[in-house]
């Protein structure tokens, strides 16, 4: 044993002091480890339920971390002894073996300070949107829209979610700042039809619908310019034309309240589908297939020519 000192200190430069450090470091790693492992075996031996037997492997986790950092301190740094410098390696290392529940806390005080969102605004936040049910110091609650459901609807999942992401995430507000979101319906109708008459019964259709909020969507509009840089443009429907492989496409845009999306769309179609039943050179479109027999048709050609 002298001898492998006496090597460390001959050909690595490294003292008798450092070796007895970093034994002991080494020990106290392999220590804490086992004891870690132990602990965590008889965890999963008596506790059946997932969910706590992870709760306690986290916080057995987390302990043991800060009990490695403190022991290892007392190790390798002077001074130890005396109660502020102990306390400041304790932050350092609670600090960092609790570093997700400081950023949630951290995430929950510029939540309820800045106000991104509150209870009842409508959020979507990695790539999950619904209605902000709860706020708590370390998580937010929200009730889920979307997903597997059309048109912006309740899927019935409560969704909790770490006030953490605040920081690292694309935040989307439906509600907070302008009230209204753009909608968009698609109508297709034959290359027969009358698209003309059918463009102007869906902009009466839809200014119809939108005619009693217009002067809240004005209003909205003028208070969220305040705050923001906002270029007021064209917030009356509107109503596109295009051309599909299968017809005529008329494309109906509107604003509209979040949350009244799927009931604004079910309203403008009934609408569409009664207006469109009047009126006879007007018909929707949807994909067909024909076929040609060059046989036949050559036959019938040669019966037409025969007969003139």
């Amino acid at each position: 044993m002298d001898q492998i000192i006496f090597w460390l200190e001959e050909s690595l430069g490294i003292n008798h002091q450092v070796q007895l450090d970093l034994f002991q470091t080494l020990l106290a790693i392999i220590t804490i480890w086992i004891i870690q492992r132990l602990v965590t075996a008889l965890l999963n031996k008596f506790f059946r339920n997932i969910d706590r037997r992870y709760q306690w492997q986290k916080g057995i986790s987390y302990l043991t971390s800060i009990i490695g950092l403190v022991v290892i301190g007392r190790i390798w740094l002077t001074g130890m002894e005396t109660l502020v410098t102990f306390l400041g390696l304790l932050s350092a290392g609670i600090a960092i073996a609790l570093k997700d529940p400081l950023m949630n806390i951290a995430g929950w005080m510029y939540i309820i300070t800045r106000k991104p969102f509150d209870v009842g605004d409508r959020i979507e936040i990695n790539d999950v949107a619904g209605d902000v049910i709860d706020i708590r110091i370390f998580q937010f609650s929200i009730m889920e829209i979307g997903n597997w459901v059309q048109a912006d609807q309740s899927t019935g999942r409560v969704l909790h979610i770490p006030n953490g992401v605040i920081f690292n995430s694309i935040l989307g507000n439906y509600t907070r700042g302008f009230e209204y979101i753009w909608n968009e319906l698609e109508v297709l109708i034959t290359f027969e039809s009358n698209w003309k008459k059918a463009k102007i019964l869906l902009q009466k259709i839809v200014d119809d619908f939108n005619a009693e909020e217009l002067s809240a969507i004005e209003e909205a509009f003028r208070q969220t310019s305040q705050p923001y840089l906002i270029k007021v443009g064209k917030i009356t429907p509107i109503v596109y034309t295009s051309v599909k492989e299968s017809g005529v496409l008329l494309s109906i845009r509107y604003l509209c309240n979040p949350r009244r999306r799927r009931s604004s769309t079910s309203t403008i179609w009934e609408n569409t589908l009664t207006a469109f039943a009047e009126e006879k050179d007007i018909h929707l479109a949807y994909p067909t297939r024909r076929f040609f027999n060059q046989v036949n048709e050559k036959t019938k050609l040669w019966k037409e020519e025969a007969e003139k």
